[in-house]
């Protein structure tokens, strides 16, 4: 009466009745439509994610790709912390654990007894060799660390400053011999560290052949050694102290040269914004 359609009139359960057949059943055409609307609709959702295959493949990928750089870094940072367990470092720890076992054995029993400086000379001796091995597997089989740098020449001077110090203490050793050896062997060190800034002085053969003959001289001091074998000790050691003195002198000198090198390039660096 009002002229109005009567799919209109039912408002939108109208139409969906209208487009219904019979029982309520959809009709063909509307199905289809439906598909290929919801097809559409699927396939440009598809073509928009960048990699992907309809199913989040590509964000899969992605996450799987994050997790495993994830898990590469927390791999690395394990491999790093677990180096500081390598051999050279073990070795360099083992020399640390040395000196007081050292001490402990040089001196006991008053410390003249020749059973008790045997085995510290065995204990020192130990030491002094996995000295010649930690620093050459270190550098060739790429185990530098850290740890190694700084606790490398703290064992070092560690052991033969306890050897040298109880040697005098127990009047087998003049004072002063000491103190030239030790008085050297911290210059040396402080002079590495005023200059590091302008490059580092590198190890010379004077200063392995010095450090030998310390090691054989002082060796020879803690075994309880008479006659000429005792003769023969005073001039080893005669000639650590010569080297001692002369690569010490060496150093300071290649110490001067460094640093003004160091600073003739600093001064050159700074000219060429100018020119």
């Amino acid at each position: 009466m009002t002229g109005v359609p009567a799919s209109a009139a039912g408002g939108p359960s109208g139409a969906r009745r209208a487009s219904a057949g019979p029982a309520g059943r959809p009709r063909a055409g509307g199905t289809a439509g439906g598909d290929a609307s919801r097809s559409s609709v699927s396939g440009g959702m598809t073509d928009r994610v960048p990699g992907g295959n309809g199913n989040g493949q590509g964000n899969d990928d992605r996450d799987r790709d994050g997790q495993s750089a994830r898990g590469g870094k927390i791999t690395a940072a394990a491999v790093n912390q677990a180096s500081v367990w390598n051999v050279a470092n073990l070795l360099t720890m083992l020399r640390l654990v040395l000196v007081p076992a050292f001490v402990a054995l040089m001196l006991a029993d008053g410390g003249y007894d020749p059973a008790w400086r045997a085995f510290a000379w065995a204990a020192f001796a130990v030491a002094m060799i996995t000295d010649l091995f930690d620093g050459h597997l270190a550098r060739t089989y790429d185990l530098v660390t850290d740890f190694g740098k700084i606790a490398d020449p703290i064992a070092d001077k560690a052991i033969m400053g306890a050897a040298l110090i109880c040697l005098s203490a127990l009047g087998d050793l003049p004072w002063w011999v000491t103190g030239v050896i030790l008085g050297r062997e911290l210059g040396v060190t402080l002079l590495r560290f005023l200059v590091i800034r302008h490059g580092v002085i590198p190890a010379s053969r004077g200063g392995k052949l010095k450090t030998l003959t310390q090691g054989v001289a002082v060796g020879m001091y803690v075994l309880a050694l008479t006659g000429w074998l005792a003769t023969l000790r005073f001039w080893v050691m005669a000639a650590a102290v010569v080297l001692t003195v002369v690569t010490g002198l060496d150093y300071v000198r290649q110490a001067m040269v460094l640093r003004r090198k160091g600073i003739i390039e600093r001064e050159a660096a700074l000219k060429e914004p100018e020119a």
